[in-house]
């Protein structure tokens, strides 16, 4: 069953949405603003998210790049906003399609069905797959394999590696880090961060005690290295 995300402050349009999402036999969760739609999407991970940009607390092209840090979940916009470039600031920032208010429900039902069709992997096709000497991560399959074996993740361990491998090379900030995998009330958790990559290292690395996938930046965050 498809998870539909609404994000919307207008009451009676989350109410419409849920009403004939439900009744199509979407499973759907809504969130007003925009810190709880990045909570929710953390925690939820839904096939597809509805997104309006007016938020009253955040703008929603902001709640779009929070997303596409770690997910390439489709996002529609919903928006009353009909200037070219809002649009294009949205499709820049990472949306896949936007439609403007007032809406017909019919359209954006399929628009939501045409995005989620486009996300699903195309059967035959491997997806993509990042290597190192010692081990492969096949993102589209969601598994590990080290030295010819699987290597079996918890599902928090493995969204952690997912954030950091679809970032090689590049410094994710703890701050990232803990917001996209266990959500915005446990920004400050570093320790978690200790304890899961410490976990990673020990399953993933040759020497764990002197990691050279997983290398931490003092004070900073955390870089994956291929």
């Amino acid at each position: 069953m498809t998870r539909v995300l609404v994000v919307d402050d207008e009451p009676q349009i989350v109410r419409a949405l849920v009403i004939n999402l439900k009744a199509r036999r979407y499973e759907v969760d809504s969130a007003q603003d925009g810190a709880g739609a990045l909570e929710l999407a953390a925690a939820r991970h839904p096939d597809v998210i509805v997104l309006d940009l007016g938020l009253p607390d955040m703008d929603g092209v902001e709640v779009i790049r929070g997303l596409r840090g770690w997910t390439r979940v489709p996002i529609i916009v919903l928006s009353a906003r009909h200037a070219s470039d809002e649009k294009v600031e949205a499709l820049d920032a990472g949306a896949d399609d936007y439609v403007t208010k007032p809406f017909g429900m019919d359209e954006l039902l399929a628009r939501m069905r045409a995005a989620v069709r486009r996300a699903e992997p195309v059967a035959g096709e491997d997806g993509p797959v990042v290597a190192t000497a010692t081990f492969t991560v096949d993102l589209a399959a969601k598994k590990v394999n080290r030295d010819g074996t699987d290597v079996r993740l918890t599902p928090t361990e493995w969204h952690l590696l997912e954030v950091l491998v679809r970032n090689a090379g590049r410094l994710v900030s703890q701050t990232q880090l803990l917001q996209e995998v266990w959500g915005p009330a446990y920004r400050k958790e570093t320790n978690y961060l200790r304890v899961y990559l410490a976990q990673l290292r020990r399953k993933l690395e040759t020497d764990p005690s002197h990691p050279r996938h997983f290398i931490t930046e003092p004070g900073m965050g955390y870089r994956f290295e291929p």
